[in-house]
């Protein structure tokens, strides 16, 4: 049996795992290349936190499907579909996810015996069995129950594997192997001699019922249809002979119930990722709409369009964090591969890059976005190259550690790849860092690379607005009279002030207020 719910076509190639003391892991594919820098500068644990909700699992099934980007529109829409339809029945992703999460907890929970003996696999396998039924008629129950509200492919098509597969006909059948396998009435087992008068060829048979002995075999006047013998109290020889004979009896039952048990979680530990995707999505979706954030479905386009456009785009990380709503942003960038973002101090520069870098992630794993409108074209990958605290350990400078990070990052940017730069190769003077961007910027785009950079270098900013290239769009956050930041940004070119003179005035105000309340030391 299989999901598809991530895929129309294959599995996720991911993988989860429990056990009581460790908890609950995921593993798979390794990630794409740049996926820690990613988190670190969209600051993505934040959004992890809230699409988990305490859950530790559903933190780890979210970063691997954030950061592993699907390639084709088609894909993403197919996702899409599907999570419309959790949106609207957000009970019955939250029930699957949870019938999937006991199995998995609840199989760790069987005791296995030590040594694997066959007639302790097959006690085992009877119990997990028994639980996984239970819960496999609870999934039935749900696909009857919602088979006709759903829209999407993906969730119809579970609901009839379900519905097809787990009849009433396959429980029972199942009901009744598992409460012969328990073998109330004991173990019957058959087998010829060999060489040697050794017992070979041992084969578990199925007990008569109600095989009664007549009354003349009873009183010795028939030939007696079985033989019997009871072993001394004390004979433990004999009772380790009757031990083995009962394991090689029971070894290919044991060996086969193990299989379908092991076949019976595969498929709950699989449908489980799956689910656990959406409902991680729900999770996040809640924290947003308490907020009163918008979200919407983003369009996706192919790769080949130069797409990117939005309305009341906003940081989501920063709106789980923050107590008000925040400010969004439009802008229309169809047919750009440059967007250039200068402007103020602390107007809303880095925030609008990483609302945008987490809305193309969110889109391109078939999720909302924190926006009233987008659309883009699937990137081949996602980067960033954001500043960093300089070297603790004085290996090297600032600059240096730019050029070796832009340096791994060529080796990993391909064609129709989106790269962003937030205050990129500023660690040297104006001129030189600035022609450095200016030439990583030209062979870039050059390369068929998006790019969106933020910075506060004028000559860099001034030089590329200069050529008035078609592919560009420049972008400059707002700064009202007085020095207030309206956190909107909009269409215009740079200025040769980044108005860090606000910014002055305001620490020399509070530092005048600080010293003004110091209390006087006598000297």
């Amino acid at each position: 049996m299989k999901a598809h719910l991530l895929f129309a076509d294959r599995d996720t190639g991911l993988s989860v795992t429990f056990t009581p003391r460790a908890g609950f892991s995921v593993s798979g594919p390794a990630l794409p290349q740049g996926a820690g820098d990613l988190v670190a500068d969209l600051e993505i644990e934040t959004m992890l936190g809230a699409m988990a909700n305490g859950d530790e699992l559903l933190f780890e099934i979210a970063k691997y499907t954030l950061l592993s980007s699907l390639a084709e529109p088609s894909e993403v829409a197919y996702r899409q579909e599907i999570l419309k339809d959790c949106l609207a029945y957000p009970a019955v992703a939250r029930e699957i996810y949870a019938i999937t999460l006991a199995a998995i907890v609840r199989e760790q929970g069987i005791y296995r015996p030590y040594g694997e003996h066959p007639s302790g696999v097959l006690r085992r396998s009877v119990e997990v069995l028994g639980i996984f039924v239970d819960l496999l008629k609870r999934l039935r129950q749900i696909a009857d129950l919602n088979a006709g509200t759903m829209k999407s492919k993906g969730m119809r098509t579970l609901f009839s594997m379900l519905s097809e597969d787990l009849t009433d006909d396959y429980f029972h059948a199942i009901d009744e192997h598992l409460e012969r396998l328990k073998f109330k009435g004991g173990v019957e087992v058959s087998a010829r001699l060999g060489k040697g008068n050794r017992g070979t060829g041992y084969v578990l048979r199925r007990p008569v019922r109600n095989a009664k002995r007549s009354w003349r075999e009873r009183i010795g006047l028939s030939p007696q249809s079985t033989y019997s013998f009871q072993l001394a109290p004390r004979d433990e020889a004999g009772s380790r002979f009757l031990s083995e004979l009962n394991d090689r009896g029971q070894d290919l039952a044991a060996n086969s119930l193990a299989q379908s048990t092991d076949h019976i979680l595969g498929f709950f530990r699989m449908l489980c990722i799956e689910i656990g995707f959406y409902a991680s999505c729900l999770n996040l979706y809640d924290h947003l709409t308490a907020k009163g954030e918008p979200t919407c479905m983003p369009r996706p386009h192919p790769s080949t369009q130069a797409t990117l456009g939005f309305r009341g785009i906003y940081d989501v990380c920063l709106a789980l964090r923050s107590e008000h709503r925040l400010v969004g942003n439009d802008a229309n960038a169809d047919a750009k591969t440059l967007v250039m973002i200068t402007g103020a101090n602390s107007g809303g520069k880095s925030t609008l890059l990483r609302a945008i870098g987490l809305a193309q992630l969110m889109m391109q794993c078939g999720m909302f976005v924190g926006a009233e409108a987008f659309s883009a074209s699937v990137a081949a990958g996602v980067f960033t190259h954001f500043v960093r605290q300089e070297d603790e350990t004085m290996a090297s400078g600032k600059l240096d550690e730019d050029l070796a990070r832009m340096s791994l990052l060529a080796d990993s940017i391909g064609h129709h790849s989106m790269v962003l730069f937030n205050e990129s190769f500023g660690a040297t003077n104006e001129r030189e860092g600035s022609e450095i961007a200016c030439q990583i910027v030209e062979a870039l785009i050059e390369s068929g690379v998006k790019v969106l950079f933020v910075t506060h270098q004028f000559t860099l900013a001034s030089t590329l607005y200069s050529r008035r290239l078609e592919q560009a769009l420049f972008l400059r956050a707002e700064r009202a009279k007085g020095g207030h930041r309206s956190f909107k940004l909009a269409e215009g070119g740079p200025l040769p002030t980044s108005f860090g003179e606000d910014l002055y005035h305001r620490i020399g105000g509070f530092n005048s207020v600080c010293s003004a309340t110091r209390p006087v030391v006598d000297a």
